[in-house]
């Protein structure tokens, strides 16, 4: 697949006059700096496994170094006569002609996977439990990632050995094994481990029921010790803090411009015509890493002593008929994007709780805390997955735990644009419990 990016970041060259005045210098080094890419970002190295979302991201990376390298090239090698505008209609035909190659080619070998049963990798597994028993059923039911089960070795039967398995990946030309570390003692592993490597098998271990190692984890090295970290967070990252915060400061200021400019005035006049107080409601929550702010909403209750401490609930008698449409609608949410551009919350991430509900979940949900270790948002992946508005049951609270420490630890601006997509398709449907 290299060749054919290449051939296209070569040839497209032609189609446009950037007056380059060596041309075959400014060759090489989009190709050097192409490859560079691609090699530090993995590029080419994407699993049949990874899903199109991988996919697209790394486009969106390699296209975006790229850009840098060859805007660098001018300065560099001293090309103020470069059309910058040709070159930016170049990278703009480069990044459709790559994207569309790459994804057409992602789809056609995943039909030709589960079609045509090509590009096929014998697999065993050795060892049954829940989470073996998982994997395999993925494999039999996801046809277009090509894994062919052909056995599972029950390794608590009387006539079970690791000779006989090894006997028949060798005699079925077995690709991968798949073992769960839980059933296996530590020398049978590294007996495994050393015939794989003797056979140039590929060998893939299902953590234990631990669960310690199911977690994303950060594997280092301390000179010559690794270490591993329980927890890998990519806006730990200063790059992803960056584009984040890019992204939330110009999607806010579009809001508040193109929006919240003309609509405040109308909501405004309406909450005060109904019932008596101030438009906007400001309410302390909790924010990232512990800290406290005021979060803005438009008012949508008749002014009263619980809006600190009691939540919002069904036929709750304190919301005005304005209420009822704003919160309906989600418009009640919108000043948010006024604390989004200031840097108190995000566009997309948890969703924040009132003090006091906070200190009441932080006792009573395991690992509640770690929403908190990135700034809150106005809407969440938790939200559109259908966890939002009033904690009804216990269920409902660790649900929205359990889908918010899925965003902290697998973040990406990919995943933030399908949350606001489905969130806008959602305030457009209607929700049952937007209330």
């Amino acid at each position: 697949m290299s060749t054919i990016d290449i051939v296209i970041i070569i040839s497209t060259l032609f189609v446009f006059p950037l007056n380059i005045t060596n041309l075959y210098t400014f060759i090489g080094y989009s190709v050097f700096s192409w490859l560079l890419i691609a090699v530090r970002t993995g590029y080419y190295s994407i699993q049949r496994q990874a899903d199109v979302s991988r996919l697209i991201k790394l486009i969106f990376i390699q296209m975006g170094f790229y850009t840098l390298f060859l805007y660098a090239f001018i300065g560099f090698f001293k090309q103020p006569g470069v059309n910058r505008l040709c070159l930016a209609f170049y990278l703009l035909t480069c990044f459709g002609l790559v994207f569309t190659f790459k994804i057409v080619t992602y789809i056609l070998l995943s039909k030709y996977r589960a079609i045509l049963k090509g590009n096929i990798r014998n697999v065993v597994a050795i060892g049954e439990n829940t989470k073996m028993n998982h994997l395999l059923k993925i494999f039999k039911t996801r046809t277009d990632l090509g894994y062919a089960v052909k056995k599972q070795f029950n390794t608590k039967s009387d006539s079970f050995s690791l000779e006989s398995c090894f006997s028949y990946i060798i005699e079925h030309k077995i690709d991968k094994i798949y073992f769960s570390e839980s059933v296996l003692s530590n020398g049978e592993i590294n007996k495994l481990i050393n015939f794989a490597d003797n056979n140039l098998r590929e060998l893939k271990f299902i953590p234990d029921s631990k669960d310690i190692f199911s977690k994303k984890l950060k594997y280092e090295h301390y000179d010559f010790i690794p270490v591993l970290s329980l927890r890998e967070i990519p806006l730990d990252e200063p790059v992803n803090l960056f584009i984040k915060r890019v992204f939330d400061i110009v999607f806010s200021a579009l809001v508040i411009i193109l929006v919240l400019s003309w609509l405040t005035p109308i909501i405004a006049i309406l909450i005060k015509l109904e019932s008596k107080g101030p438009v906007f409601f400001k309410q302390e929550r909790s924010g990232f890493s512990r800290s406290v702010f005021g979060c803005y909403k438009f008012r949508s209750m008749t002014v009263n002593k619980n809006a600190h401490l009691k939540q919002a609930s069904k036929n709750d008698t304190r919301i005005t008929r304005v209420g009822k449409f704003i919160r309906k609608t989600s418009i009640d949410e919108l000043p948010q994007f006024v604390n989004v551009f200031f840097g108190d919350m995000s566009v997309v991430g948890p969703r924040p709780h009132m003090i006091s509900h906070t200190t009441m979940y932080s006792k009573k949900v395991d690992k509640f805390m770690v929403r908190h270790l990135v700034k809150p948002g106005i809407t969440g992946l938790a939200q559109v997955s259908g966890y939002r508005g009033e904690i009804e049951s216990d269920k409902d609270i660790i649900n929205r735990v359990r889908f918010d420490i899925f965003y902290v630890e697998n973040w990406s601006l990919l995943m933030d644009m399908k949350i606001i997509i489905q969130t806008l398709i959602n305030a457009v449907k209607g929700e049952d419990k937007a209330y």
